[in-house]
């Protein structure tokens, strides 16, 4: 399975903030997205970094709650790895587990198209795994 179809699924639609938007801001548009990251870019349609709930916990350690009135270029990763469509899944599995990243962005041609999550990788290998029983399960049972 590729990015493409987990995609297809979830909708492509990212939640980006500007490098300018305060780290206030994007708390608030964490929150009201149910989300633990969002892509910094100025446009939208580019990565430019990205910024998670970790980041800000990191810097809240590291330099206290003035950093709520910093811009989110403060404290967003700037070095972001990003995947294809055409990625495997298993790929992007592996690249989560050993890199230790829980987001990663799609980019199309260039152009953010998409955002995948640990948790959107996790969903689906269930669903994958709730398949194979159900038709192994049919298969044994005869009821194919």
């Amino acid at each position: 399975m590729r990015i493409a179809d987990v995609l297809r699924i979830k909708g492509t639609q990212v939640v980006t903030v500007t490098p300018d938007t305060s780290v206030r801001d994007l708390l608030t548009v964490l929150a009201e997205h149910k989300i633990g990251a969002a892509v910094v870019s100025e446009r939208g349609s580019s990565v430019e970094g990205i910024v998670s709930e970790r980041d800000v916990v990191r810097a809240l350690a590291e330099r206290g709650p003035e950093i709520v009135s910093e811009p989110v270029s403060a404290i967003f990763t700037a070095d972001v790895l990003t995947v294809g469509a055409d990625t495997q899944l298993e790929d992007v599995m592996r690249i989560m587990t050993e890199r230790r990243f829980r987001h990663l962005p799609v980019v199309t041609d260039g152009a953010l198209s998409g955002l995948v999550s640990i948790g959107d990788v996790v969903k689906n290998r269930i669903d994958e795994l709730e398949r194979e029983r159900s038709a192994l399960t049919n298969y044994i049972s005869g009821d194919r």
